[in-house]
């Protein structure tokens, strides 16, 4: 049977009256939705309830299927051990998930579980579902650093699954929204936590998922959000599906937004295909990229897409631009796929005759060799976007007050340990932050005595 219904939920501990103590009164309007979604759950009597939780085992590159025929958990880590649960796992959904996934060229299952207890991201649906029903088997999956695309694509698994299996299935997509609504909040408040909040919410409401796979990532990142890949996961579930969306309730009364929505399956859809349509604008937004794409930038994309697709290296002597073969410089090549990092390999200083040279062997090795990531794949190129750095020579400094991480990059050095950080990145607003991160990528700690030199680069996009 296909998903029949799936839900959007918080999961806030202080939701359960033993753990709020009175606090939980405060989101009274979470509770009440809460309670009515619980309740549809009883009704329609699931076999099977897939749940997908941003505080299981998490990822760069993989996303986490629980493994085992159960797991139990309680609220120790809030105070209150003696509130917990069981859960028995579906198994042979499982197994037939983890699959689907390696089919369809998804890093995805049951490997590499570092703690198999119930996480509250699972726990808080779950106990408002246990007050009315109980008859249930558990699929519990994490999220990942992987793309949105791939979460996406994950859940589109799910529903094949979930359909080949002729179980009556549900699924909850576990998640808060952004932290940073308030400055007496737990964590404070960035004028991007409202905004997220606001237009997460609206897409809720229109049960517009297009919209969750355009939001920028590190746009997402500032406003500290915390469900998005679940709800991701969710849609690509319902991919294909009209649904009937409803906005149960939004509010963020602690500085953290918690939303409440559900969405019933009312047939087939074939204009809700959103990672096809997601795809070809991405592709659109590239072809308009390149009609702007320099000679640095057109070099680093014919390197990969030659080396990818015909495993050959170009040859220095199809550069035309005498710029790139008379000058020699360090050249950082980055790739970015769907607004996120896709690899980045660079040289500090110049290892090869010409900047040509440096540019063609950083392409291939950002796109094949950077250990943080897969190799590129053919079905990826026509959406990378590339940016390449050169970078000026660079000049010793004695302090920090010397740098500015929008102009200068730095270098810290302690003996063969050295570590580079870029400048004018997302995120980076201090030296100090420059520096702490420059030298966590050294191995260098902060105690010991390195020196620094900071250079000027020209970015090429």
């Amino acid at each position: 049977m296909p998903i029949t219904e799936a839900y959007i939920v918080p999961h806030p501990p202080l939701i359960v009256p033993e753990i709020g103590g009175g606090q939980e009164l405060k989101i009274r309007k979470t509770i009440d939705a809460y309670e009515k979604i619980a309740a549809r759950i009883a009704e329609i009597k699931p076999d099977t309830i897939v749940l997908t939780t941003p505080h299981s085992v998490m990822y760069s590159d993989y996303i986490h299927i629980s493994p085992g025929r159960g797991a139990g958990g309680n609220f120790g880590e809030f105070g209150h051990a003696q509130v917990g649960m069981e859960v028995e796992y579906d198994t042979q959904f499982v197994q037939q998930l983890s699959q689907a996934a390696e089919k369809n060229n998804i890093h995805a299952g049951t490997l590499g579980e570092k703690n198999r207890n119930l996480d509250h991201g699972t726990m808080v649906p779950l106990h408002f579902v246990n007050k009315y029903y109980k008859n249930y088997k558990l699929v519990r999956i994490s999220i990942s650093g992987l793309a949105f695309t791939d979460h996406y694509r994950f859940g589109k698994c799910i529903a094949k699954v979930a359909e080949e299996s002729g179980k009556n299935i549900v699924f909850i997509a576990s998640g808060d929204l952004s932290h940073m609504l308030k400055d007496e909040g737990p964590y404070g408040y960035r004028e991007e936590g409202p905004v997220f909040d606001r237009e997460v919410t609206a897409a809720m409401k229109y049960g517009d998922f297009l919209k969750f796979l355009k939001f920028d990532e590190e746009f997402c990142e500032s406003a500290a959000e915390c469900g998005l890949r679940s709800f991701i996961t969710m849609a690509g579930a319902l991919d294909g599906k009209s649904v009937e969306p409803k906005l149960l309730s939004y509010e963020g009364p602690f500085g953290v937004g918690y939303a409440v929505a559900s969405f019933k399956v009312l047939g087939e859809n074939h204009e809700r295909h959103f990672d096809e349509v997601h795809k070809k604008n991405q592709q659109e937004m590239v072809e308009e990229l390149k009609k702007e794409e320099d000679s640095f930038v057109r070099l680093a994309r014919k390197t990969l897409e030659s080396y990818v697709l015909s495993h050959k290296k170009i040859r220095k002597t199809e550069v035309v631009d005498e710029e790139l073969l008379e000058r020699k410089a360090g050249v950082f090549v980055s790739l970015k796929l769907d607004g996120q990092l896709r690899g980045c390999i660079g040289t500090i200083a110049p290892t090869t005759g010409c900047i040509a040279d440096e540019i063609i062997q950083n392409a291939i090795s950002a796109g094949a060799e950077d250990p943080r990531f897969y190799p590129v794949s053919e079905e990826e190129l026509p959406l990378l976007v590339y940016s390449v750095d050169v970078l000026g020579e660079p000049e010793p400094i004695e302090s920090m007050d010397e740098l500015d991480p929008v102009r200068y990059g730095v270098i810290v050095t302690k003996g063969s340990r050295r570590g580079l950080l870029l400048p004018n990145l997302e995120g980076i607003d201090t030296s100090q932050q420059q520096v702490s991160i420059a030298l966590k990528k050294a191995g260098i700690s902060e105690d010991e005595n390195y020196s620094m030199e900071r250079f000027e680069v020209v970015r090429h996009k």
